[in-house]
């Protein structure tokens, strides 16, 4: 059996899909597995075992071998009998349909429940949808193909190729104990409104590194190298650095995220690397509440600023102009959990 899924476009909700990726290789050992996702999520998922094949979708993303009438001619070849669709689109749906795929399994969201033959209805309150962790909202679409109940427990790996390169940067970088490094994460794909100020940062990165004795490593895409050096130069120590400037891969930032000490992130993909491997993890939230992200294995401290009436509103720019949930989620708090949870590690250690 050839059993087609639809992944999510976002790299934190890919990673939030690992359960129900082992669920699907779990519940059909035989199947030949196949992910359509972006490249990005490609990277994220690159060593994992469950995919017996991938193909790289991205309809805006301006290449032809990744384009939809590519897709379709290559599910057209496939002619999977099952597809699971992550994504809540109409697109997905459609392309589910014309590949030929007899069993659709995906939440009737947007008007396309008559294109599926398993509609599952989304959580709901009355008549709102309810906000539920997307591990669980993921892990439905495999228990309705009748998989095992699995553990929410995110997973990934990392590739030779990773670990090579993190051993080079810690070289450039004179990173001699990576349990003895903090790693602050200062991207927001998603859209300004989940940044937390630059100063903020700098402050954190500064008293980590003079008070606290630990190398700060700021990682970043190719995208946030202009946040990453202003937090290294606004700390103004020698042990605060950056990998900016320097080769950058999704590979490489888990790599570093797997063999540091805790991790202090925004709400964006690299948190859920930390979930995966095991990390200590202060999560700083404001615009999306830290629900869809929960996770019953993560070792968290999930901060927000409370009683702000417009916290949670999932808008990529503060509506309001003012960004009070980030702005006065003050770096004495985050430093605070920062020393918690280093503490609590050194407890679980001696």
């Amino acid at each position: 059996m050839k059993l087609l899924v639809f992944l999510p476009n976002w790299i934190g909700d890919a990673v939030m899909a690992t359960p129900a990726l082992r669920a699907l290789r779990e519940g059909f050992p035989q199947a030949q597995l196949v992910g359509v996702m972006r490249p990005g999520v490609q990277a994220v998922l690159e060593g994992t075992p469950w995919l017996d094949q991938v193909i790289r979708y991205h309809p805006r993303g301006g290449s032809t071998e990744q384009g939809t009438r590519s897709l379709l001619r290559q599910l057209r070849r496939l002619r999977p009998q099952v597809a699971v669709l992550m994504p809540n689109s109409l697109r997905s749906a459609l392309l589910a349909w014309f590949a030929g795929a007899r069993r659709r399994v995906g939440y009737r969201r947007y008007g396309r429940g008559w294109l599926l033959t398993d509609p599952l209805a989304p959580p709901r309150h009355g008549r709102r949808l309810m906000r539920v962790p997307m591990v669980d909202y993921y892990l439905a679409l495999a228990y309705q193909l009748g998989c095992p109940v699995q553990s929410p427990r995110l997973e990934l790996a990392t590739t030779p190729r990773d670990r090579k390169l993190a051993d080079q940067r810690a070289g450039e970088l004179g990173i001699a104990d990576w349990q003895q490094v903090v790693v602050l994460n200062c991207s927001g794909a998603f859209g300004a409104a989940k940044l937390w100020p630059v100063e903020h940062f700098a402050l954190l990165a500064r008293r980590i590194a003079a008070e606290l004795d630990y190398q700060v490593l700021v990682i970043c895409g190719p995208q946030e190298q202009a946040t990453a050096r202003a937090i290294v130069q606004q700390a103004d120590h020698p042990g605060v650095l950056t990998l900016a400037g320097g080769p950058l891969s999704l590979g490489l930032s888990k790599e570093c995220v797997r063999r540091c000490r805790l991790m202090v992130t925004t709400d964006s993909g690299p948190r859920h690397f930390a979930v995966a491997f095991g990390v200590p993890v202060v999560g700083l939230f404001g615009p999306t509440p830290p629900i869809w992200g929960r996770n019953p294995t993560a070792r968290e401290i999930a901060l927000q600023v409370e009683e702000l009436p417009c916290l949670g509103c999932h808008r990529r720019r503060c509506p309001l102009g003012h960004h009070r949930c980030m702005r006065e989620l003050s770096p004495q708090r985050v430093f605070q959990a920062v020393v918690t949870l280093l503490e609590q590690t050194h407890a679980e250690a001696a």
